[in-house]
């Protein structure tokens, strides 16, 4: 079980955790890099060694295929912790930066310290991976954290909480469970920096807690993000890649494409073909298929229901079940300008797909509204790839594929604007979670007087020359 402090009923005491923690950071212990990485191998064997139990949890939260939560959980979460073991040494080694005349003789340089004491408030969609994704960038920085995983996944959260502390030293890790009123509580305490994944209304929520602190915070938000299909993209690759990003985890995935936008050439023939995809990945009947998830609780099905009617024209799946929680993946069409659907981000298998009359038309699309997370584009034209990139804005951008830019750790991955600031992956979780301290470092044998008062007419004359 893992090392928690308890009160006097017995019951887990989080401002007990936390005082241990910052006890723990203060005393230094997280301070070299062997102990860093032992705190890296530790969470990987965590991994290992509980894989059977994660992917019930997953199951039971999510109905997450096996190989998916394999995937997209486990091996996503040990790569990354791999890729910081490897790449450590070179993170935290002191950078040297150029020294002007002013400051001569002296040495300039950088050092990466942690930030300190870190909440990392995990969501539901991906239970394990975007609570222990940042937990690798804090440990590789140095700093204790507190982890507090989504109430709306217990499985898993009960699992982080009665398994982590058999594997990761409680001294730089430890686990809250709860839901609002506890996520509550942990903001009002005195962090060191805050890490959040969720939607924009509570990410709104955090920032205004931490602001009243002055706490810095990482905000991994959502959106809407577009997927762009032009006259000449591979239809055929294209409709398999987006109904894959679409229908992984059942849509649950904030940077799964949102809608489609189409040319207007190809609108059809694209449609025939991601309606007939979804009949290969799943057969007749996604219902009765082993590789199709569910929809996490009651209430985000029954906000899918409703972004559903008045949407537009059903051009395939459509069927729901409360009680299983089974959404069918869903494809829709002649979508009205005022339908909810058009604006609100739709974190679930339904996809909107819209004709467009050319590049421009599609492009000025995607800028009217709030910066997305992701933009993927499917072309085979080098001269509208550059458009696209030069002319939209978004946290990333994905050519011919989706969801799988996540997967190569040197790409940070953030939003912008609505979409969340502060980007992670690979060294991007290693310099979010650390503070870069500017350190110049003076020789005391020349000390000429120029640039102390009397500024006589020489010193200034002479002083001028060195600015």
């Amino acid at each position: 079980m893992i090392e928690t402090e308890v009160n006097t009923s017995g019951t887990v005491d989080p401002m007990r955790q936390l005082a241990r923690l910052r006890t723990a950071f203060d005393s230094g212990l997280t301070r070299a890099r062997d102990a860093r990485k032992r705190r890296l191998v530790e969470l990987r064997r965590f991994l290992v060694e509980c894989e059977s139990e994660i992917t019930q949890a997953l199951s039971a939260d999510l109905g997450r295929p096996a190989f998916e939560a394999y995937a997209s959980e486990i091996a996503f979460t040990k790569g990354e912790i791999t890729y910081a073991l490897e790449h450590l040494a070179r993170w935290m080694r002191p950078e040297r930066v150029r020294t002007p005349l002013l400051a001569q003789p002296g040495r300039s340089f950088i050092i990466h310290e942690p930030r300190g004491l870190v909440l990392v408030i995990g969501p539901w969609n991906y239970p394990l991976q975007l609570v222990l994704g940042p937990l690798v960038g804090a440990m590789a920085a140095g700093c204790c954290t507190l982890l507090k995983p989504s109430e709306i996944a217990p499985a898993t959260s009960e699992l982080l909480c009665s398994r982590l502390g058999d594997f990761v030293d409680p001294d730089w890790v430890q686990v809250v469970a709860g839901g609002v009123a506890e996520t509550t509580a942990l903001l009002a305490e005195p962090f060191d920096y805050i890490f959040f994944t969720g939607g924009e209304v509570v990410g709104r929520i955090v920032m205004e807690a931490a602001a009243k602190r002055l706490t810095p915070v990482a905000l991994e938000l959502g959106g809407k993000s577009p997927c762009l299909v032009d006259r000449t993209a591979d239809l055929d690759v294209a409709a398999r890649r987006i109904i894959w990003g679409k229908t992984y985890n059942a849509g649950q995935t904030c940077v799964a494409p949102d809608h489609v936008i189409v040319h207007q050439h190809v609108f059809e023939p694209l449609l025939d073909r991601l309606k007939k995809t979804i009949h290969e990945f799943f057969g007749a009947n996604p219902r009765t298929s082993p590789d199709y998830g569910r929809i996490v609780s009651e209430r985000h099905h029954r906000r899918l229901v409703q972004l559903l009617e008045g949407a537009g024209v059903v051009a395939a799946g459509g069927e729901h079940d409360l009680a299983s929680r089974y959404f069918a993946p869903t494809i829709v069409r002649e979508i009205p300008e005022s339908a909810p659907i058009q604006h609100e981000e739709i974190f679930g298998p339904i996809l909107p797909v819209i004709p467009t009359a050319d590049i421009d038309e599609a492009i000025a699309r995607v800028n009217r509204r709030p910066k997305p997370l992701a933009l993927y584009l499917f072309a085979n034209d080098a001269k509208l790839e550059r458009e696209v990139l030069e002319r939209t804005s978004s946290g990333g951008v994905l050519v011919n594929h989706t969801l799988l830019h996540l997967a190569v750790p040197g790409l940070p991955f953030g939003g912008v604007g609505a979409s969340g600031f502060g980007a992670y992956h690979g060294r991007a979780s290693f310099q979010t979670f650390s503070h870069a301290k500017a350190v110049l470092k003076k020789r005391t044998w020349f000390d000429p007087d120029v640039f102390y008062p009397p500024y006589t007419a020489s010193k200034t004359r002479i002083g001028r020359w060195f600015l």
